[in-house]
Parts: structure tokens; C-alpha cells; sequence
């Protein structure tokens, strides 16, 4: 390493460190910015055909993923989800004085959309699979 850079190796800060359960075979990888308007409800229910990575930038985030109760998501904190057959149920700005950025870095099947869009009979046929937002469950995004 240079000699003209002291202190190089105190230049990073893990935000999170994760294995995720799979990764795509050939996966392509995609990082975009999200920037919702105050009070948006953000995407429609999804799902991500891999991982995705997420790091908020500002704002606070109302995040809701298939078997995991809703939560919060602040700016300065990083989260990710699986992806697969899981459903990504709200990524609602929980603000309505401020907007709500963040990063994403997602990992998809070649060819497939980032993300998925999921239909109501779906999203019926599933209800069964959501937490409650009272649950104590775990806040583990991976699914055993």
C-alpha cells in the first residue's frame, strides 16, 4: 500500500454484512436511488428475483416485508431483503413533511424485471403469510 495515504485502513465502515440465501445463476446487478414524495405510498407490492440491498440516505422509510411485521427504516441504516418468491409488501415514505431516499442495490435473474410486480389474487392468496404489525417476531430477513 502507498506510503503518501496514512490512515487508508481506517477509511471504511461496514454498514452490513449478510449472506444472503441465494444469489441468481449469471445474476445481473442493478444500483438505482429511490426518492419518494412525502406521504407517497411508494411501489406497489413486489418481489425481487434475488437479493437487495438497501442504505437510506433521508427521510424514514415504512418498511414492510412477507413474514416479517412492518418496521421503520432511518436515515443512516442499512437493510436488505432476500428476494424469491418473498412478497416486499409496502416501502411507504413514513413521513409526510419530508421525502424518503435511499439507495438500492439489487441482484436479479438475467432478463427478469427488478422488481415484479405481484396481482391482487396473489396478494389474497397470501394474506395468510403477513405478520401482524403488534408481532414480536424476529427482525431477520432470512428465511429459514
Amino acid at each position: 500500500m502507498s506510503k503518501n495515504n496514512p490512515g487508508w485502513e481506517n477509511a471504511l465502515t461496514v454498514l452490513q454484512e449478510v449472506r444472503p440465501p441465494f444469489i441468481p445463476e449469471g445474476a445481473e446487478v442493478k444500483t438505482v436511488v429511490a426518492d419518494l414524495a412525502p406521504g407517497s405510498a411508494g411501489f406497489p407490492p413486489h418481489r425481487h428475483s434475488g437479493p437487495s440491498f438497501y442504505y437510506m440516505l433521508e427521510g424514514e422509510l415504512q418498511f414492510e416485508l412477507e413474514g416479517e411485521p412492518p418496521r421503520v427504516i432511518r436515515a443512516g441504516e442499512a437493510f436488505w431483503e432476500p428476494g424469491g418468491d418473498v412478497i416486499h409488501h409496502s416501502n411507504a415514505n413514513n413521513r409526510d413533511d419530508m421525502r424518503c431516499r435511499y439507495t438500492v442495490t439489487m441482484l436479479g435473474a438475467p432478463g427478469q424485471p427488478m422488481p415484479t410486480l405481484v396481482d391482487a389474487e396473489e396478494l389474497e392468496a397470501r394474506e395468510h403469510l403477513r405478520a401482524p404489525a403488534e408481532s414480536n417476531a424476529p427482525r431477520s430477513f432470512v428465511k429459514e
